[in-house]
């Protein structure tokens, strides 16, 4: 007979389990608010039974999260609330930006939990990460589908198949700072479209918190943001034009003319934090994958920057007393010494 208080089976999360929970949980939280909002107000009845799924998913997850958290008598993290969203506000985005978050947020979400599962062994939690990993691949495919069906998803480029297989034989295949550059790889030019499509919907968002924004050092801030997307895009559109491919086009009538904020401030920024989080991963990711040496002084650049405008997020949220701290390891040195 098990005593009161003694769990059956005594294995305790380990730093990544506890990690992925935890960041899981204040992404969930986010997400829960954004949904929502956007359920409130949406009125494409196509669209609204996929938001609806879409939140009774993350909504689970905050369960199940909180479920793991109380049997180990853990902390569960604040997140973010009802308190962060005001329904009464009028629609900032239109409808269609609601499936353009679903679908760009199951494409982030598919990385994320995919990464999170290989770094968990203990079962019940691999279980958990794996049935999400396969829900969020399961809602991007929906997102997917109903987006080509709205004809609101452009199709990343074609390209001719290649007749034979055939090797690098020369280390010219690296160059591309000077003189003659070899065409882009299927590989590179699938990164550089899918980096396009994630600045627009960047673009798009900091688009809607600038102009809802009243804190004029945060709406700076968002616009500075705004513009290093912008540049983005810029940069990967004419490196598919010098390809002789066409570049891709944002629709930017998503966002309305309103300028009162069904957002709080604070999840407005945790929203840009995540963004610069994905935009430094991805590129680095897009770095790691690149043979053209033009693509990688790029890369490096945009990482360098992307880096310094987290950095400044980051000191606007710690400022503002934001910043919800994530689980530490115990202080050795200060038990020790204090």
């Amino acid at each position: 007979m098990t005593k009161p208080g003694v769990k059956p089976v005594n294995i305790e999360l380990s730093s990544t389990e506890i990690g992925g929970l935890w960041s899981i949980y204040m992404q969930e939280s986010m997400t829960v608010c954004f949904l929502q909002y956007f359920l409130h107000h949406l009125q494409d009845g196509d669209i609204v039974p996929l938001a609806q799924k879409s939140l009774h998913v993350s909504q689970g997850r905050l369960e199940r999260i909180r479920a793991f958290f109380d049997k180990e008598h853990f902390p569960i993290p604040d997140g973010f609330t009802d308190k962060d969203i005001d329904l009464s506000a009028p629609p900032l985005f239109h409808d269609a930006f609601a499936l353009s978050f679903i679908y760009m947020t199951s494409r982030m979400g598919m990385i994320n939990y995919a990464f999170t599962s290989s770094n968990n062994v203990r079962l019940d939690v691999l279980d958990f990460f794996n049935e999400c990993l396969h829900t969020t691949t399961e809602l991007f495919g929906e997102a997917v589908k109903l987006s080509l069906e709205k004809g609101l998803y452009d199709r990343p480029p074609k390209m001719n198949y290649p007749d034979r297989v055939e090797y690098v034989r020369h280390v010219a295949f690296l160059d591309g700072l000077t003189g003659h550059k070899r065409p882009l790889s299927a590989i590179e030019l699938s990164e550089i479209f899918f980096n396009i499509e994630r600045n627009y919907f960047a673009v798009l968002v900091m688009l809607g918190f600038a102009q809802v924004m009243q804190d004029k050092k945060l709406r700076d801030h968002i616009l500075r943001g705004k513009k290093i997307s912008e540049k983005q895009i810029e940069l990967f559109n004419k490196l598919l034009m010098d390809e002789e491919l066409l570049g891709t086009v944002t629709v930017g009538m998503e966002v309305t003319a309103s300028t009162s904020s069904p957002f709080s401030d604070k999840i407005i920024m945790a929203m840009i934090n995540m963004l610069n989080a994905v935009d430094i991963v991805l590129i680095s990711h897009a770095l790691a994958l690149s043979m053209r040496a033009d693509l990688i002084a790029h890369y490096a650049k945009i990482v360098g920057e992307i880096m310094a405008y987290a950095k400044d997020t980051f000191d606007l949220v710690v400022d503002r007393g934001w910043l919800e701290q994530p689980p530490l390891t115990t202080n050795r040195r200060e038990l020790i010494y204090s």
